[in-house]
């Protein structure tokens, strides 16, 4: 992969693109998910849309592009796979029954929990400040998922079961990204997770409406591009720096959930989701401050 010259305000730029459409992801998967469209397809179906469209996209920029595939690591790629094709199912069928705020906000926990995980796993020490930036996360999840008899959002665990096997995921793209190029890693990635969400979606697929194959092929090339929004943003800016900028995800969540979905954010979510955004936050700005 050519090194490209640092520019971060293009970084940034790049970055927040990606999160215009990776909360335009949670949109189409809402509205597939619930009567929107017509009969609510499965989440196994939603994701296996996802991973169709978004390899057609990619690979029709291979052919373009005509990259070069430099000794792949499978079983990194397959684990990869797994956990994110499992991640996004379970976040697929929580949006379907919460607000998409909350559903991003708890999804923001991901990092802490691939921090969590990367201590027995990769050997990684943490310090207090990076264990009270995860306490704070957990908190705001905590919040979010209303606690209480009459309260507790089931869907929330959804969500959260999302955050903690995307987490599990951030260990093998930790143990990727030194080995191979972003686009073969996103090559490779989507064209294992179609086989997998092909064999998973097998016993419950369904014809979808014309609106919801529309849907289903915006999913996917929303999730394409923002994809490679996400890559080109890495590729000009220190991680440590770019990486807050994706919390803008969430603005763009309730927005839509807003101006689409007639949803407002109650007191509840808004101060379960700054507390997350405060633990993450902290979190980032401890990583960059290691890492300067």
């Amino acid at each position: 992969m050519t090194l490209r010259t640092a520019n971060p305000p293009l970084a940034v730029a790049f970055m927040l693109t990606a999160t215009a459409f990776i909360a335009g992801t949670m949109v189409m998967a809402k509205s597939l998910g619930t009567d929107a469209l017509g009969p609510p397809l499965h989440p196994l179906q939603i994701s296996h849309g996802r991973f169709l469209f978004a390899f057609l996209a990619i690979a029709s920029a291979a052919v373009v592009i005509r990259p070069k595939i430099a000794q792949p690591h499978l079983g990194l790629h397959i684990g990869r796979t797994l956990f994110g094709w499992g991640g996004v199912t379970l976040m697929f069928a929580a949006v379907s029954f919460i607000p998409l705020s909350d559903a991003t906000a708890i999804s923001f926990l991901n990092p802490v929990f691939g921090m969590l995980l990367a201590i027995p796993l990769l050997g990684e020490r943490v310090g207090r400040w990076r264990w009270f930036a995860a306490f704070m996360a957990l908190l705001g999840a905590l919040i979010l998922l209303r606690p209480g008899p009459e309260s507790f959002q089931l869907a929330g665990l959804l969500a959260l079961g999302a955050a903690v096997t995307m987490g599990m995921e951030l260990i093998f793209i930790k143990k990727l990204a030194n080995r191979e190029a972003a686009f073969q890693i996103l090559l490779i990635n989507n064209a294992i997770g179609l086989c997998i969400a092909t064999l998973a979606v097998l016993p419950v697929w369904s014809m979808p409406t014309p609106a919801q194959w529309g849907a289903l092929a915006g999913l996917g090339l929303l999730m394409a591009t923002a994809q490679a929004c996400f890559v080109n943003a890495m590729a000009r800016a220190d991680a440590s720096f770019v990486t807050p900028f994706s919390y803008v995800t969430l603005i763009f969540a309730t927005l839509y959930d807003l101006l689409i979905f007639d949803v407002w954010p109650d007191g509840i979510s808004i101060i379960g989701a700054i507390t997350i955004l405060s633990g993450a936050s902290l979190l980032a700005w401890r990583e960059r401050r290691i890492h300067a």
